[in-house]
């Protein structure tokens, strides 16, 4: 964007005269608005809203692995958990590649990100990381590590809830609704009485269907 020069100040009007001041030369009206956006910050608004919707699919899709994989552990029959594992490999990498691809046509809209957002943003990082830490922790000391994927399922959607206003990204509201019903959906099974075999493999799983679908929805809709 190319910098205002600075106006000229006007002459003041001498002391003892009557009537208004002139001044030799054309009168310069300053401008009554901001200076339109250049080609070149629409081009920059453009590149960055889709570096971040392509990181954002790159890591909705390496966690949807991680969550399967968590899934997969709790399976009860010996075959279901190396198929799972097998489908979830080749379904992060066709998220990944739709987010990656050359020719993809341009975001619908770009982002509007707030003032200081990536700094807002690697503070509700750093909280969710401390929150699992002390999940995990909390519920090994209290004899219960079959809290664990409810609770960090729970934690994990929460932190979603900033992350759609600081990324300017409301597919990730979706997400953070979803990911809270199946960490709150953990706890109710427990509370059931399943076996924590069965309550790791049914959030593990269906965290990793939220964070898929929520990759492919960023990837193809921008």
């Amino acid at each position: 964007m190319t910098p205002t020069t600075p106006l000229p100040p006007e002459p003041a009007a001498t002391p003892g005269t009557s009537g208004s001041s002139t001044a030799s030369g054309p009168h310069i009206s300053a401008p009554s608005g901001p200076p339109a956006p250049s080609a070149t910050d629409d081009a920059e608004c453009l590149a960055l809203t889709r570096s971040l919707r392509r990181r954002g699919t790159l890591v909705l899709s390496v966690f949807a692995v991680v969550w399967a994989f968590a899934g997969a552990s709790g399976l009860a029959s010996s075959g279901a958990a190396p198929a799972v594992e097998i489908i979830a490999v080749p379904l992060t990498a066709v998220a990944v590649f739709l987010a990656y691809r050359k020719g993809a046509a341009p975001s619908p809209r770009t982002v509007s990100l707030p003032r200081n957002w990536a700094r807002a943003v690697g503070i509700v990082n750093g909280v969710e990381v401390v929150a699992i830490f002390a999940v995990i922790a909390a519920s090994n000391a209290s004899g219960h590590p079959g809290f664990i994927p409810a609770a960090i399922a729970l934690v994990v959607g929460l932190h979603f809830f900033p992350l759609a206003r600081f990324y300017d990204q409301w597919q990730y509201k979706g997400t953070a609704v979803l990911l809270s019903v199946v960490g709150v959906a953990g706890f109710a099974l427990l509370a059931a009485g399943l076996s924590d075999e069965s309550v790791r493999a049914a959030v593990g799983l269906a965290s990793a269907a939220v964070l898929w679908a929520s990759a492919y929805h960023v990837a193809i809709k921008g």
